[in-house]
């Protein structure tokens, strides 16, 4: 029972712990999303393509040449000479292979045939480019 004199009380709804929780699971699913991002290759400016195909194989290996020409086997430094044993050595008893070739834009189109030509003298090997879409 209530005294006529008692002001009152106005229920009240802190929100601050909601406000709280909901910035850690939003923190959680941002660093969460993070992490489940596979990078293949170093970051290069690729060609833009239209008719690009989405290609999935098991066996993946990424060659990156980069805007200065460096070229890399799966994040690994290699010479045009090496390039060919390297990758021979990645695809081991997988013949059947797909080797994404992920060449920055600014490269010369030389560079990038004459690393195509070495790539395709692997038998089996299945060879892809890397555009944006």
């Amino acid at each position: 029972m209530r005294l006529p004199d008692e002001p009152e009380s106005i229920a009240q709804i802190n929100i601050v712990p909601l406000i709280d929780v909901t910035f850690a699971i939003l923190t959680f699913f941002i660093v969460s999303s993070l992490s489940l991002s596979k990078s293949e290759g170093l970051p290069v400016n690729l060609p833009k393509a239209s008719t690009s195909q989405v290609q999935d194989s098991p066996a993946k290996i990424t060659v990156t040449i980069d805007a200065q020409g460096k070229l890399m086997v799966d994040k690994k430094s290699v010479n045009l000479e090496q390039i060919e044993s390297t990758v021979r050595q990645v695809m081991g008893s997988n013949p059947n292979s797909l080797i994404v070739l992920n060449a920055d834009k600014s490269v010369n189109h030389g560079n990038v045939v004459e690393v195509m030509d070495r790539l395709r003298r692997i038998k089996g090997a299945k060879l892809g480019i890397a555009t944006a879409k």
